[in-house]
């Protein structure tokens, strides 16, 4: 009987001592910006038991701020999806002049800082001096220093997460799956529901854990356009900083600490739930 061939099977190298040393370096710069500190919120946060956060619960100020910064954020999570999986459709799919200068401009939200977006959104959005403010208001609708400015501040520094996550795996998918759908009759609805979207799926999932956690902790630009009005306009995050200002540290701790344990939580769930083929 002939010997059976066995197909090789591919090593990896071994690691050596520059592999252990950058694995070092890596998990004290980790350690050392990101855990620690963050643990150290936690700690201080239940010093004296979870009487911080009942404390910072039973304010109704309080609640009405995490509640506003709650749905500020789905509504910017859905307006940037929805924008996010169109807009890298068409840089992947689609060839037009411009196309260049259209996605240098996608990432200028993760390149001016927050603050800077508020001011320009006060400019052109503001009620007095604003370019469409003015009009806007005489139509009821108020932008600036009222929730719709906190949701198209939130919307613009998050713009960019769901598109650089969704257009990479669009280039790699390729077009041969659509194009034998669209040659057996399948119209564009179609085509996209049930091949591109499919494939697409935990980028868009991945893209939308990381706008809502840039949504729910976001300052700069809330800060200027918000207002910061007690009980209407006031955020979580503007709660942290007032707490901090006026020396109530275990309120200040309490609620970093709540707005960072869902951030890390949505996307700890969503690494466990993820498969691990798509997590390569």
């Amino acid at each position: 009987m002939a010997d059976r061939v066995r197909p090789a099977r591919s090593r990896r190298p071994r690691p050596g001592p520059i592999t252990y040393a950058l694995r070092i370096v890596v998990s004290a710069y980790l350690i050392l910006l990101v855990a620690w500190p963050v643990s150290l919120v936690a700690r201080n946060t239940f010093a004296d038991g979870f009487g911080s956060v009942r404390e910072l619960l039973a304010d109704p100020d309080t609640v009405h701020a995490f509640r506003l910064t709650i749905t500020v954020a789905i509504i910017a999570v859905v307006i940037n999806t929805i924008f996010g999986v169109g807009m890298s459709l068409l840089l992947v799919r689609f060839e037009f002049p411009g196309k260049r200068l259209l996605s240098a401009l996608l990432d200028l939200p993760l390149s001016v800082s927050p603050i800077v977006a508020g001011l320009a959104l006060t400019l052109v959005y503001g009620g007095r001096t604003g370019w469409f403010g003015p009009t806007l208001e005489d139509l009821g609708l108020r932008v600036v220093f009222a929730p719709p400015g906190i949701v198209a501040a939130t919307v613009f520094v998050a713009l960019p997460l769901v598109i650089r996550e969704v257009v990479p795996v669009l280039e790699e998918l390729g077009t041969d799956q659509e194009l034998a759908a669209h040659s057996l009759g399948a119209g564009s609805v179609q085509t996209f529901r049930r091949i591109t979207l499919p494939a697409i799926r935990w980028a868009v999932v991945y893209g939308v854990v990381l706008s809502l956690a840039r949504s729910l902790g976001e300052f700069g630009a809330v800060k200027v356009v918000s207002g910061n009005v007690l009980g209407e306009t006031r955020t979580a995050t503007l709660v942290v900083e007032e707490k901090d200002l006026n020396f109530d540290k275990p309120g200040a701790y309490a609620a970093a600490f709540l707005l960072a344990s869902v951030s890390v939580a949505c996307i700890v769930v969503v690494s466990i739930i993820r498969p691990k083929e798509q997590a390569r």
